[in-house]
């Protein structure tokens, strides 16, 4: 059951352990992006497939300027946390936490360590800002089973402000649960494009080199 914005910032603050979770949603651009629960591939480069550090979170910062992460950080349905993450971010860009990443993370800081950690049968993903006292809820995903299978990723559609999707291009859904898949294949670290055409910004002095050097 998927709630509304407003009542899940009350619901997975309740039930939340963190310290002072609050109910309130902080007001920040960086969001959930993209999720990939069900990883049957390497998707984190190392040369080996590990179903635990090839899931993957994405995050985007949807503003218009950079943002400083060192406050945020990530949880899963059972409320422990399991990646702070750091640096910055710049508008526009994307962030991909695989579950080697959190594991590292979670062995250094003296958490259980199990990374990611994202069921297979249903799970919810959650992005908190640590603001003073308060842990306030940035954006949240719950996912059921069919969004979890075998390389499907749930992603935002339109990047970073659209609808959650199924990015099902390497394992098709014909299912009538929604969401419904898109046909087009996850894309960790880049733009969730589907169907559309990438566009390049061109100054007028590009421009006019192009036509010189015909």
């Amino acid at each position: 059951m998927r709630l509304a914005p407003a009542v899940t910032c009350l619901a997975l603050a309740l039930l939340l352990h963190l310290p002072a979770a609050t109910s309130a949603c902080a007001d920040t651009p960086l969001r959930l992006n993209e999720i990939m629960a069900g990883p049957a591939r390497d998707w984190d480069g190392s040369g080996a497939f590990s179903s635990r550090d090839d899931e993957w979170v994405e995050v985007m910062n949807t503003g218009a300027a950079a943002i400083d992460l060192s406050s945020f950080l990530i949880t899963d349905g059972d409320s422990i946390p399991r990646y702070a993450l750091s640096g910055a971010l710049a508008a526009g860009g994307h962030l991909v936490i695989y579950g080697k990443t959190s594991y590292d993370w979670e062995h250094a800081t003296a958490h259980p360590a199990f990374g990611l950690s994202l069921s297979n049968s249903g799970d919810s993903v959650m992005l908190w800002h640590v603001v003073g006292a308060e842990t306030l809820l940035v954006d949240s995903y719950k996912y059921a089973s069919h969004e979890a299978a075998a390389d499907r990723a749930i992603g935002r559609h339109p990047d970073g402000t659209g609808d959650w999707v199924i990015f099902d291009g390497l394992n098709p859904y014909t299912g009538t649960a929604p969401p419904q898949g898109n046909n087009c294949n996850p894309s960790p670290a880049a733009p969730n494009l589907c169907g559309e055409t990438p566009t390049r910004s061109l100054t007028w002095g590009s421009v006019k080199s192009m036509y010189k050097s015909r």
